[in-house]
C-alpha cells in the first residue's frame, strides 16, 4: 500500500469513528479495555507493513477511546473538536511543518501572527500583547511566570540570563487558595518552593477576597483565576488588579477556560482582567480545538521574547517568532487550528457557543435541584458542582454514571467533602443531551434512595 492509499485508509477509518461518536459508549466497557492488550508486544525485530500498524490502531485502539469528542462527555472542560479545526489539523499533518520561524514555514508564521491578532481581538486584551502558542496551559503558565520573574529581576538591575538565581533578589508569589494544580506545578518546576508561595484567602465561592489580599510589592507575582475549576467563579479583578498595579506587582491570570467568557454575554465576569500583565488559556477547552494547543499571552512582548529567546548562529528569528515565545524550538504550528476555529465561528459563533453552554449548565442545575440534588455553586458559567444527600450516595451515583456508558463526568472534593463536577463545553452538546443527563442522574438518585 502506497502513501496516498494509506492516508485514504486512515481517512476512511476516521470517518467511521466520527460517524458513531454520538452513540458509542462515553467510557469503554471491560471488553474494549481488554482489547488494549493487543498492543502489549515486544519491539518487533522486523517492521510491520504500515497498513497493519493502522489496522491494529483502529481495530483495537478505537474501542478503547473515551468519547470526549461526542455530545455526552462532561469531564474536565474538554470541548469536542470543531470540524474546521480538525480538518486544519489533518492538512497540517500532511504539510509536516517545523513552525519555529518564517524561514522554516512561511505559511505557519503568517497564520499564527493572524491568529494572535484575532485572539486578542476576540478576548479584547491589549493589542500590543504577544502570544506563544504552546502545548498546554501548564507549559504556557510556566512561560508567563518565567517571563514575569525575569522582568521583575530586570527592574532591580539583575542579569538573570547570566547570573541566574544565585544571590538574586527574592521574587514573591501570591496565589489563590483554590489555585489550579497546573499553576502550582509551574511554580514548583521553576523552583519557587511551595512552602514559600503565599496563599490568598478566598470567599465561599472560591474567589480571592480583596479585603484579605496579602501585601504586595514590586517584587511580587500575583496569580489570579478566570474560572475556578470547581465553581467556575472569577476572582474580582476590578478590585484586585488596581491594588497590584499600585504596588507595581506583576499580575498573571489563569484563564484556561474562563477567559473565553470575555467573548460572550458573561463578559462582566471578566471586568478589569485586561489590566493584568499576562494570561493563559487553552484552545481545546472552550474554543473546541484539538489538544496540544494553548496560549501564553503577555502584554510586554519584549518580556516574553527575551525570556524565551532561542536564537542560534544557524537559525535567528524575529522577536515574535514562535520559537522565541515558547519553550519549544522545533514545534508544530499550534496556532493554525486556533485560526481555523475562529475563522469558522467568527465573533458571533464564539459568543453563541459559550452562551449556549452556560445556559445548558443552568438547565442541568435546575433539573438536578428539582430531582433533590444539592447544587453547591452559583453556576455563573459552565460548571455545575453537585452532591447527593450523603457522601456515600454522591460517590455511588458518580460511579454508576461513569459505568453506564451513557455519560462521563469526574469526581472532585469541595470544602473537604466529595462532590462531582459537570462541565459543559462541547459544540456537539444539545439541550436533549443535557436533559438525558438529568434524567439519568435522577434515576440513579432514586435508586440510591430506594
Amino acid at each position: 500500500m502506497d502513501e496516498l492509499a494509506l492516508a485514504a485508509d486512515a481517512d476512511r477509518r476516521a470517518h467511521t469513528y466520527l460517524a458513531g461518536v454520538g452513540t458509542r459508549r462515553v467510557f469503554p466497557d471491560a471488553a474494549a479495555l481488554a482489547q488494549l492488550a493487543a498492543f502489549d508486544e515486544t519491539l518487533p525485530q522486523h517492521g510491520h507493513p504500515p497498513q497493519d500498524v493502522l489496522r491494529l490502531l483502529d481495530e483495537n485502539g478505537s474501542p478503547g477511546t473515551v468519547a470526549s469528542n461526542g455530545p455526552r462527555y462532561y469531564g474536565f472542560v474538554i470541548g469536542a473538536v470543531l470540524p474546521a479545526a480538525a480538518a486544519a489539523e489533518r492538512l497540517m499533518g500532511a504539510w509536516d511543518q517545523c513552525a519555529s520561524t518564517f524561514d522554516n514555514s512561511p505559511v505557519a508564521a503568517t497564520i499564527e501572527k493572524i491568529a494572535t491578532r484575532w485572539v486578542l481581538d476576540a478576548l479584547d486584551l491589549p493589542r500590543e500583547s504577544a502570544i506563544g502558542f504552546g502545548t498546554s496551559a501548564t507549559a504556557c503558565t510556566l512561560v508567563c511566570i518565567a517571563a514575569a520573574r525575569r522582568a521583575l529581576l530586570d527592574r532591580q538591575g539583575w542579569d538573570f540570563d547570566n547570573d541566574g538565581l544565585f544571590g538574586a533578589p527574592t521574587v514573591r508569589v501570591v496565589i489563590s487558595e483554590t489555585a489550579h494544580i497546573t499553576v502550582k506545578k509551574a511554580l514548583r518546576v521553576l523552583g519557587f518552593g511551595m512552602k514559600h508561595v503565599i496563599l490568598a484567602p478566598v470567599d465561599t465561592h472560591g474567589r480571592v477576597d480583596p479585603a484579605q489580599l496579602p501585601p504586595l510589592d514590586d517584587m511580587t507575582i500575583l496569580c489570579l483565576q478566570a474560572g475556578e475549576v470547581n465553581t467556575g467563579e472569577f476572582d474580582p479583578f476590578a478590585a484586585l488588579i488596581p491594588q497590584a498595579k499600585a504596588a507595581r506587582a506583576w499580575v498573571h491570570v489563569d484563564g484556561a477556560f474562563g477567559l473565553w467568557a470575555r467573548a460572550s454575554s458573561k463578559r462582566a465576569l471578566t471586568d478589569g482582567i485586561d489590566g493584568a500583565d499576562s494570561w493563559t488559556t487553552d484552545g481545546h477547552k472552550w474554543l473546541n480545538t484539538p489538544y496540544d494547543g494553548a496560549m501564553a499571552i503577555c502584554r510586554d512582548a519584549q518580556a516574553i521574547s527575551a525570556a524565551m529567546n532561542s536564537d542560534a548562529v544557524y537559525l535567528n528569528g524575529a522577536h515574535d517568532s514562535q520559537k522565541n515565545l515558547n519553550l519549544e524550538f522545533s514545534r508544530r504550528p499550534r496556532g493554525i487550528p486556533i485560526w481555523a476555529a475562529l475563522r469558522s465561528l467568527g465573533r458571533s459563533g464564539v459568543k453563541d457557543m459559550v452562551d449556549r453552554h452556560c445556559a445548558q449548565a443552568s438547565r442541568i442545575a435546575d433539573g438536578l435541584r428539582a430531582a433533590g440534588f444539592d447544587v453547591l455553586n452559583r453556576v455563573v458559567l459552565n460548571q455545575v458542582l453537585v452532591r447527593a444527600a450523603t457522601d456515600e450516595q454522591t460517590i455511588a451515583i458518580r460511579d454508576a454514571a461513569q459505568a453506564s456508558g451513557e455519560t462521563w463526568f469526574g469526581g472532585t472534593v469541595w470544602q473537604g467533602r466529595p462532590a462531582f463536577r459537570i462541565s459543559v463545553s462541547s459544540w456537539r452538546t444539545e439541550d436533549r443531551h443535557v436533559d438525558q443527563l438529568v434524567a439519568l442522574l435522577t434515576r440513579l438518585l432514586a435508586k440510591q434512595r430506594g
